[in-house]
C-alpha cells in the first residue's frame, strides 16, 4: 500500500471543521502543529501589538487512494479556489518510507479502500 502526507495549513478557527470533516471522509489519526502565518502583506499593529494570524498545521499519513477524495473534500469545503479570501493551504507528498503506524489504522485504511474498489 503506497502512502503520502497530506499537509493542511489553516487558520485555527478552522481547526475542528476541518478535522471532523477528514474524519467523515475516511482519515484515521492526525498531528497538530500551531504556528503563525507571515504573508506577503504588511500585519497589522494595535496598541504596539503585531496581529498575526495563528494557523494549525494538520498532517494526515493516509493511503494515496483516500487522500486523493480527502482532499477534494478539504478544497471544496474550505473553498480554497476562492481568490479574495485565503481559507488555507492543502499538499501532498508522497512517503517513501514509514514505521510506527499503528495498526488498527492500517487494518481502518484496508477497508477503506476495499469499500472504494
Amino acid at each position: 500500500m503506497q502512502f503520502v502526507v497530506l499537509c493542511a495549513i489553516i487558520p485555527d478557527a478552522q481547526e475542528e471543521k476541518v478535522i471532523e470533516m477528514t474524519k467523515k471522509a475516511g482519515a484515521g489519526s492526525v498531528t497538530i502543529v500551531h504556528g503563525k502565518n507571515i504573508g506577503l502583506e504588511e500585519k497589522k499593529v494595535f496598541f504596539g501589538l503585531t496581529l498575526e494570524e495563528n494557523v494549525s498545521v494538520l498532517l494526515f499519513i493516509l493511503p494515496k487512494k483516500i487522500s486523493t477524495s480527502i482532499f477534494k473534500v478539504l478544497k471544496n469545503e474550505l473553498k480554497l479556489d476562492n481568490k479574495n479570501h485565503s481559507n488555507g493551504i492543502i499538499f501532498t507528498f508522497p512517503l517513501t518510507h514509514l514505521a510506527g503506524l499503528d495498526i488498527d489504522e492500517i487494518e481502518l485504511f484496508e477497508e477503506e479502500v476495499k469499500n472504494e474498489l
